[in-house]
């Protein structure tokens, strides 16, 4: 989660509607001056990001005369303490994020616009992968921009592999695997964690669900209407947690909770291994300080199955014909052009950005994806074999979409995980059991 990621950790909302939701007509004739709020502004504590964004704003301001940015600062761009009330008291942004969590409460509750007028300002826009717009799309209607779309893998530091007599061109494949370079990396001493994970926030019912789909288990049954997470796959999940963490001392002994805690661990370049995406390795990098060349990815261990998810920007049902036209030409400028904005690869390299990361984004195969990858490629500055693994893996594990109501579930799985990693005597069926108990009321007050 980014994210994006992390990149992309929620928690319950409790939203309601806050606009009519109708598609406005867009206007024709002279441009009207317009001032228009962007979520997504990087943070002050990566400064050569924030001043590429600064520029990008500069750039689009002059090329569009009538229109005024505003910048919201605040990373991650979606923050689940926030969303929620903004949404609800009608201050969102004029350009939001929402993850594909929320899509169906957003859309469902009229608290985006119907952009299908709009969609022409995006200049690739069927360049987008159909799977994905079919993510924002209801009744006919399209009300958002698919910015994201990813695959969970395992993001290693190859250095500690090799710090530790690990050869970090042969990452872990197994669950076993994975646990010896644990103990291997954790042996290191000094604060060394072999592997790194989430007990709260969210992002540890997060990381139980990747967890969880790669053995081949499910969050829910098929109709979505009871948990399914009390099963064996469930709990070999925390059985492994457990084992790591109380037998062979591997994880360390501090909790981390919410997504940056994890992450600001990794970059610290004393955490041997974690579960993510891709862009685990951008915002590592970026925004806590790693070394941008000690890091790989690799397939998902054992993997049956990987979680797959990702964000769209929306516009604020409130927003004129003036601002939801700009609002798009925003975001066609900043995050869905080729050697613009966020792909930018020449710029990322200049200042320092780890080009290469391979990126599951969402164009796909399109012209405009194989455009993409092949500036990624000239612009890199990272070995690109080091990610082979996790490419290689990508195109053969099937992907497989968060749960319905995920942050509500998450919320529950949270205290599965914290309880596990906190407490040697943990029961772990009735962690499952409990939190089943509680899931399934929650599905039941949903219908």
């Amino acid at each position: 989660m980014k994210r994006a990621t992390g990149l992309l950790v929620v928690t319950a909302l409790g939203l309601s509607a806050c606009g009519s939701g109708e598609p406005a007509t867009p206007t024709a004739g002279a441009a009207e001056q317009v001032t228009i709020t962007v979520a997504c502004q990087p943070a002050k504590s990566a400064p050569k990001e924030r001043q590429a964004w600064d520029d990008d704003v500069a750039t689009f301001m002059k090329a569009h005369p009538g229109v005024t940015v505003k910048s919201t600062d605040q990373q991650p761009c979606f923050d689940p303490k926030t969303f929620g009330p903004k949404l609800a008291g009608g201050q969102m942004e004029t350009v939001f994020v929402v993850p594909v969590t929320n899509y169906d409460d957003v859309i469902g509750k009229s608290q985006a616009l119907d952009i299908s007028a709009y969609t022409g300002e995006i200049k690739n826009w069927n360049d987008l992968r159909t799977d994905v717009r079919e993510l924002v799309t209801k009744d006919g209607k399209t009300y958002g921009v698919p910015n994201v779309h990813y695959g969970v893998g395992l993001v290693y530091n190859r250095k500690l592999f090799t710090d530790a007599g690990l050869d970090p061109n042969t990452p872990p494949t197994t669950w076993a695997e994975v646990r010896e370079a644990a103990k291997k990396i954790a042996g290191l001493g000094s604060g060394h964690v072999g592997y790194g994970e989430y007990s709260g926030g969210n992002t540890g019912g997060w990381h139980f669900t990747q967890a969880i789909y790669g053995r081949g288990g499910n969050i829910l049954t098929p109709d979505n209407k009871q948990a399914a997470f009390n099963s064996p796959e469930g709990k070999a999940v925390l059985q492994t947690l457990h084992d790591m963490r109380w037998t062979d001392d591997s994880m360390g002994n501090k909790l981390l909770v919410g997504w940056e805690s994890l992450m600001m661990a990794m970059g610290s370049g004393k955490v041997g291994m974690m579960l993510g995406a891709p862009d685990v390795v951008t915002d590592v990098v970026n925004k806590f300080k790693g070394n941008v060349a000690d890091y790989g990815i690799t397939g998902f261990p054992e993997a049956k199955a990987s979680l797959s998810g990702g964000e769209a920007f929306m516009v604020n049902p409130k927003a004129t014909p003036a601002e939801a036209k700009a609002g798009l030409q925003w975001i066609d400028f900043r995050f869905n052009t080729v050697g613009k904005g966020r792909f930018d690869f020449a710029r990322g390299k200049t200042i320092g950005n780890p080009v290469g990361v391979p990126d599951n984004d969402v164009y796909g195969d399109s012209a405009t994806g194989k455009a993409l990858q092949a500036d990624r490629k000239t612009n890199a500055t990272l070995p690109v074999e080091n990610y082979e693994p996790y490419v290689q893996a990508a195109a053969t594990i099937p992907p497989k979409a968060e749960p319905p109501h995920a942050q509500e579930l998450y919320a529950i799985l949270d205290v599965v995980m914290s309880g596990v990693l906190s407490r040697k005597d943990a029961d772990l069926d009735k962690l499952l059991a409990d939190a089943e108990t509680k899931a399934n009321a929650v599905l039941a007050a949903k219908g």
